[in-house]
């Protein structure tokens, strides 16, 4: 390479990063990524009565006094996970002994003895992680595919989690089936039935008899295997549709 193309190369690399630094403001005596102080400021703030300013000097403070335990928590981390590494390396090739690795994780103190009883309580949490079940997860608000996995997270398939879940015992026949095991899918979609027939109940019927759905004027209508269409018990339970009937 030339001494102009690696100039060329090094002015490019110096503009690139020139660039990706003014996509950060300073907020609070932080870097902030230009995306989410304008989601925090424009679309998070507004209305809660709390000052864009007041939030960063706050948060700023936050991070400053927990930056130093969280830097020590994460080299401990890493240094588990070194000793982790290292037994499986020493080991390689030999038959798994759960028992010696669970003293080994106890011994590094990965594991810890179970303690007392104990009960936490909070205080200001939104209804969306203190009592809607649902699995909460952390993902970087800049990344939409993440933002939006996140989000669909919360809906997941009751199907699903009975499937792959022990809320339906496994018994040893399923573990014979590569793939999808027919007995099993059946267990699912009974208990399903069941758990929608207690919740979800019908006007007359049952949910195994359901052959299809659809909507009138914004009610559920539902037909059954007699011929008849019927709606829930409570209509108020069905919350809304996606289409045009």
């Amino acid at each position: 390479m030339s001494a102009i193309g690696a100039s060329d190369n090094l002015m490019s690399s110096l503009t690139q990063r020139a660039m990706h630094m003014t996509d950060y403001i300073n907020a609070g005596g932080m870097q902030v990524e230009r995306v989410l102080f304008e989601l925090v400021n424009n679309e998070i703030m507004p209305g809660t009565g709390i000052e864009a300013d007041h939030f960063w000097h706050e948060f700023s403070e936050i991070a400053s006094d927990l930056g130093k335990t969280n830097r020590e928590l994460l080299k401990r981390r890493d240094q588990l996970q070194q000793q982790i590494d290292q037994w499986h390396i020493d080991r390689k090739g030999q038959p798994h002994d759960a028992n010696a690795y669970k003293a080994f994780l106890y011994e590094i103190g990965y594991l810890l003895e179970e303690g007392d009883d104990f009960r936490i309580t909070t205080e200001n949490v939104d209804p969306e992680i203190a009592s809607i079940a649902g699995p909460q997860l952390v993902v970087p608000v800049n990344n939409a595919r993440y933002a939006l996995n996140a989000a669909n997270a919360r809906w997941g398939s009751l199907y699903d989690a009975l499937y792959g879940t022990d809320v339906i015992p496994h018994e040893a026949a399923d573990g014979e089936i590569q793939g999808y095991n027919p007995a099993r899918g059946k267990k699912v979609i009974a208990y399903a039935n069941r758990f929608l027939d207690e919740h979800f109940p019908l006007q007359v019927g049952k949910q195994e008899n359901i052959t299809g759905y659809h909507v009138e004027n914004g009610a559920l209508i539902i037909a059954l295997d007699t011929g008849q269409d019927v709606r829930l018990a409570n209509p108020e339970q069905f919350a809304g549709y996606t289409g045009k009937s």
